[in-house]
């Protein structure tokens, strides 16, 4: 026998009749099992396909990303999944007849949300659900068969109608997806074949015969209207008629040219009356294409490709079409370019997302040029803390040399300088400092912004509280006494105290005053050592020694509710648009920036390795975290909490009796004095107060700048907090913070001038003199 005989043995598939359709079979389904063991026993499968097992744990692994199971745990959570089904029973089995493949897949539900979890958050779980329900129409299966198999990868529309009536040729694999052995058969099948490859549960029906006038309503809308039709006809009549019956069925119409990126965008569902093609056509409609000669069309052609800015190869191809070129030239780049447009363009559109109408254009040759180089920011700054040349130690005053002795304005400089190394909520130093005679006004400075966390001022007195502390320190470990009148004006509530200063011989010199300078947030993760007893004594005893109270969490598993609880608070906090922008101003993002202000928090001190810090670099712009926030994610910002949390030794809440102005400015003084006894016990220190003024403020019924779910979120919180550190009606806590025995950090936030804030004038504010 020859080769020609040989090969005639071998009967090939007319392209009228060849299949396209997979056939499922449901092994659950008696029926359907039997149905396939007939298919099995007469020798219709080549090959069986079966990683069900793989994809169900994939799936498994899908839902819960941060689970890391070993391969027992992994074996039994498939186990009960299937919940007794034999594997084999398990899902659905998919036979292509044109491969002779029987592939095994999960269940139609899993099966999508497995091959579309990646999709995720590009596309949410509710815009998938909604895009599954959508109906897609393609006539035209060169440019729009990558359209419909991208539309389908993608998963926006889950019914399909394919039109077109031409057979692959040699020629056409320059630019569509297909084989050496597809050729000659329909490009319908084609594009079918690839969609049911990708999902074999998608709804296909298919038009080989092509779109016609008789068969067009049926394409729009037979069995249903489509949602979409994307057209893509070479047929210029054809192109004018099913825009017309589109626009009267009030269908939108997408269609990509393969020409400079071009995309056009007709919404006939929103504007019925719009002219067809942007009113390129200039009125014809498709009765009088259909009677115009070749080189009639050509001016109305000219029109749709846009004929005053033609490129350069359109103009050559049409004057060489019928010449040296057989037929209109297209390239597998600009096909695959149209087919993300199409795609990205119908999911919006089908969304609700995007409702013009216009011509767009994505033009590589335009956008990728010599000299069309977007400017890149320059990299991010050097993570390393701001340095500064070592500043030499503070000096004390002069001591009194009699009882009739006063500071003098450089004396009052330097219990200043001392009193500014104070704490304050973001560093934001919020005081100023009014010399007037031998008196010291200490004043809110009245240019710093309001802020969500500095409920009714508490955060600033308590930061103006604790620079007094500082100052009285300082004071007598000179030989001052340093005497402190609150609140001496009442009609001015900026006006926070009033220190006047006189003689103290023989007064002893306070031992927290040598830890001044030394005092400082420490983030650094510790030892995970216990709270020496002694230590606890000591702080428990500082803080009654102040009139505070302090209640120390030392239990593992409290500490790990208090890391969970403040993880929350975190996550919310990152999530808030206005405690988000309040955050953000806080910090400083580059040395020169933080050199600059001299106030705030410079992100090197944060403590994060290059990771968390790129990260918070990331989350800097609230346009990417609202769409976090309206997902429901920001998990990963719960984090930090806990680490650092769990790296502790204890975690501590301060409470002061009272709950008024007054109260805070004792507050920050006995928070002061705590901190620092912390720093003469090796101890880290880190405030965690977010929260508190948070709780605060819907405690205090003010709630402005919190939403609903904010602010239900919060007493969700609260109830978990006072569960670990109650709380008692008439006391306010001022401050929650870790302790741990980490290493000092070696530097430190920096401080504004003592100049900036000190100023000199006349007698004291409300003065009779």
């Amino acid at each position: 026998m020859n080769l020609e005989a040989h090969l005639g043995t071998f009967t090939q598939t007319a392209g009228d009749t060849a299949p396209w359709r997979p056939t499922l079979y449901a092994p659950v389904e008696p029926e359907q099992r039997s149905a396939l063991t007939e298919l099995l026993e007469r020798g219709a499968v080549d090959s069986v396909h079966d990683t069900c097992a793989d994809q169900l744990e994939e799936l498994l692994s899908a839902r819960r990303p941060d689970w890391r199971p070993d391969a027992d745990e992994m074996a039994s959570a498939v186990t009960d999944h299937l919940g007794g089904t034999p594997p084999a029973e398990y899902g659905t089995w998919a036979w292509y007849p044109w491969s002779r493949q029987l592939v095994h897949v999960l269940p139609p539900a899993e099966h999508r949300e497995l091959r579309q979890s990646r999709n995720r958050y590009k596309i949410t779980a509710e815009e998938q659900n909604l895009l599954s329900r959508k109906t897609v129409a393609v006539v035209g299966l060169s440019v729009g068969a990558a359209s419909a198999v991208t539309l389908a990868q993608e998963g926006v529309g889950d019914r399909f109608r394919l039109a077109d009536f031409d057979l692959l040729s040699l020629s056409n694999l320059n630019r569509l997806r297909a084989s050496v052995a597809d050729v000659g058969l329909p490009k319908v099948v084609i594009a079918a074949r690839q969609m049911y490859e990708i999902d074999p549960y998608l709804d296909i029906t298919v038009w080989p015969e092509g779109l016609t006038e008789e068969n067009t309503d049926a394409f729009l809308a037979g069995g249903g209207r489509t949602d979409l039709l994307v057209e893509e006809c070479d047929d210029m009549y054809l192109k004018v008629h099913v825009r017309e019956r589109a626009r009267a069925l009030g269908i939108p119409v997408l269609m990509e040219t393969n020409e400079r990126g071009m995309l056009d965008v007709e919404r006939f569902d929103l504007e019925p009356e719009r002219p067809l093609l942007h009113g390129l056509l200039q009125g014809v409609a498709a009765a009088n294409v259909k009677t115009m000669s070749t080189r009639e069309k050509l001016p109305h052609l000219l029109r749709i490709l846009g004929q005053d800015e033609p490129s350069e190869r359109l103009v050559s191809s049409l004057v060489e079409t019928g010449k040296t070129i057989s037929s209109w030239p297209q390239l597998a780049s600009g096909v695959s370019l149209g087919a993300a447009l199409v795609t990205d363009t119908a999911r919006r559109l089908l969304l609700g997302q995007f409702t013009a109408s216009g011509r767009y254009f994505v033009d590589p040759g335009t956008l990728i040029r010599e000299g069309a180089e977007t400017p890149l920011a320059p990299p991010e700054p050097t993570s390393e803390p701001t340095t500064e040349a070592v500043s030499p130690p503070l000096l004390l005053p002069s001591p009194p040399g009699n009882a009739d002795a006063t500071l003098g304005e450089e004396g009052i400089r330097r219990l200043v300088a001392h009193g500014i190394q104070a704490p304050s909520g973001g560093n934001s130093q919020p005081w100023q400092f009014i010399a007037h005679d031998e008196a010291l006004d200490c004043r809110i400075d009245a240019a710093q912004p309001q802020t969500l966390l500095d409920f009714e001022g508490c955060a600033t007195r308590l930061a103006i509280g604790a620079a007094v502390e500082n100052i009285h320190l300082a004071a007598q470990a000179a030989g001052w006494a340093c005497h402190v009148q609150y609140f001496p004006t009442p009609a001015d509530p900026g006006l926070v105290c009033r220190l006047t200063f006189s003689s103290a011989a023989g007064v002893p010199r306070p031992a927290l005053f040598d830890w001044i300078e030394h005092r400082t947030t420490n983030r650094s993760p510790g030892p995970v050592r216990p709270l020496d007893g002694s230590h606890a004594t000591a702080l428990t005893d500082c803080a009654t020694e102040s009139g505070a109270r302090l209640h120390l969490v030392t239990d593992r598993d409290q500490l790990d509710e208090m890391g969970r609880i403040l993880g929350a608070g975190d996550r919310l906090r990152m999530l808030s648009p206005q405690l988000h922008r309040e955050m953000m101003n806080e910090l400083r993002w580059d040395p020169e920036e933080a050199r600059r202000t001299r106030d705030g928090i410079d992100v090197a001190t944060l403590g994060l390795d290059d990771v968390d810090l790129a990260g918070v670099r990331l989350a800097r712009q609230w346009s990417g975290l609202a769409f976090v926030r309206r997902i429901g994610g920001g998990k990963a910002f719960e984090e930090s909490a806990g680490k650092a949390i769990a790296a502790s030794s204890a975690v501590g809440c301060l409470t002061i009796p009272g709950k008024g102005p007054h109260s805070f400015v004792n507050g920050g003084r006995a928070l002061q004095r705590l901190w620092l006894t912390a720093t003469s016990l090796g101890l880290g220190f880190q405030p965690h107060t977010s929260l508190l003024y948070l709780f605060a403020r819907v405690e205090g019924g003010s709630e402005t700048g919190l939403d609903a779910t904010e602010i239900d979120v919060l007493r969700t919180l609260r109830t978990r907090f006072t569960a670990v550190i109650p709380s008692k009606p008439d006391e306010a806590e001022v401050m929650l913070f870790r302790l741990s025995y980490a290493s000092p950090p070696t530097t430190r936030s920096l401080r504004r001038s003592v100049d900036s804030v000190l100023h000199f004038g006349g007698p004291p504010s409300g003065s009779s003199a």
